[in-house]
């Protein structure tokens, strides 16, 4: 088991540049199953979740090549369908919770697809109803095997049809769209995700021959089409990365550029950190953040009411996010409360920021107020583990605020979405060391 240790209290400064999306890349890797000509992916981020999603692509009999650094060519055309019922795959299926969106992309091709039960976060309830539920409307029958917790869906062929779908799951779409652009007739999926990197892979699928419109709405409407062929896509910035980058600016009181962020891509995610008190800087395509050095205020509500920051699907604010802001406004002048509404163990973390001195009072599983210290009052090193790869994030930016040396285990939560971060932040000055 990895370990950072960490030398907190250092103001850092620098340019920093966001990785590739891994919530991008984990639906875009699983798009290469549904053509048997070359796909070029650039900017893939290298780390341990999504090159688990590859390495079980190559295991399907994915032909993979590394060109450089982040882009890889991939060739689905000669895919090995009884891997899919091995053991060894009942195995690798299971260590990764991304590894579902290959469901939707095998059934549409192969008329069947299988996956063990994904793993992933132990941030709360996870269902995968959204996935089965769309796959089953098209024409998919079900089946499971309670034993080894086995899932698949087959069918000879698909069929569009309108489906409302319980809930705006991000990958249940993604998954949903997959199987839907080589079914027979139109599909309308009402109620679907449409965050950006959904966005991106409508239109990775449209340049390979899909016919997706109401892209970036909650109504997609798909034309089926007979086949699809290859293409180059280039992911985005990683969002949580850039977000993060934010608050490691703000409680370091450290002056940051985090360049290229696709701005218009960002969403809400700018003006909830300036609620905190943060100044956000657009210059270019970057984002600049000041030293704050007289720290930064809450805004209140116009009626003086204390400041609530939620989740919600885009365009609402991210949930992997919250995590990130509930840290800041530990050292932030005033006080607010954050309500995490999508996932129940998600602020499990927080007794390890009180432990370091942070004031805030969990509610419920879902609510916690943070009364800020305003840098009066440093938070103190300590030893922790990470739970979770935002979690795990969020302490680390605390204790690269924190006065003394902290000690941050279980690391490979954490490098699961986060390319060499160590390396990263010791470029801009942090005082941060991998320990094996």
């Amino acid at each position: 088991m990895g370990t950072f240790k960490i030398e907190g209290g250092h103001q850092l400064k620098g340019s920093i540049q966001p990785q590739g999306a891994k919530n991008e890349a984990l639906q875009i890797l699983c798009a290469v199953l549904l053509t048997p000509e070359l796909v070029t992916i650039n900017n893939i981020p290298d780390i341990i979740d999504v090159n688990k999603l590859i390495n079980l692509l190559r295991k399907l009999g994915v032909k993979v090549e590394k060109i450089n650094k982040g882009s890889y060519t991939f060739q689905a055309d000669e895919v090995d369908l009884d891997y899919l019922e091995s053991d060894a795959f009942k195995v690798d299926g299971r260590g990764l919770r991304g590894s579902i969106m290959i469901v939707g992309p095998l059934l549409a091709r192969f008329g069947k697809g299988y996956i063990p039960k994904p793993g992933g976060d132990k941030i709360g309830r996870r269902r995968l109803d959204t996935h089965f539920e769309g796959l089953i409307n098209l024409g998919a029958k079900f089946k499971y095997s309670k034993e080894d917790q086995f899932y698949g869906v087959e069918a000879e062929y698909l069929t569009g049809t309108y489906m409302l779908l319980e809930e705006a799951s991000v990958t249940g779409t993604a998954n949903i769209v997959m199987a839907a652009v080589l079914a027979r007739g139109t599909t309308t999926i009402y109620n679907a995700a449409c965050e950006p990197y959904l966005q991106q892979l409508c239109k990775m699928l449209n340049r390979m021959g899909a016919k997706i419109s109401g892209v970036g709405s909650n109504m997609l409407i798909i034309e089926g089409v007979e086949a699809l062929g290859g293409t180059e896509h280039r992911m985005l910035p990683d969002m949580i990365e850039i977000g993060s980058w934010v608050g490691l600016a703000a409680m370091t009181k450290s002056e940051l550029t985090i360049s290229n962020v696709s701005w218009n891509d960002l969403g809400v995610i700018p003006s909830v950190f300036r609620k905190l008190g943060i100044t956000v800087e657009k210059q270019g395509d970057d984002i600049h953040i000041p030293a704050h050095t007289n720290g930064y205020e809450i805004q209140s509500y116009i009626d003086g009411s204390i400041l609530t920051i939620s989740d919600a699907p885009w365009p609402g604010f991210t949930p992997d996010l919250l995590s990130i802001i509930l840290v800041v406004a530990t050292q932030a002048r005033g006080s607010v409360l954050i309500h995490q509404k999508m996932f129940e163990s998600r602020l499990f973390f927080v007794d390890k920021l009180i432990d370091m001195g942070a004031k805030i009072i969990l509610c419920d599983p879902h609510r916690a107020t943070v009364i800020g210290h305003d840098f009066k009052s440093t938070l103190k090193a300590t030893t922790m583990t990470s739970p979770d790869i935002r979690a795990g994030v969020s302490l680390l930016i605390a204790a690269l605020s924190a006065k003394g040396t902290s000690t941050i285990q279980n690391i490979e939560q954490i490098d699961r979405g986060y390319e060499n971060i160590d390396d990263r932040l010791r470029a801009i000055g942090a005082k941060i060391e991998r320990v094996d």
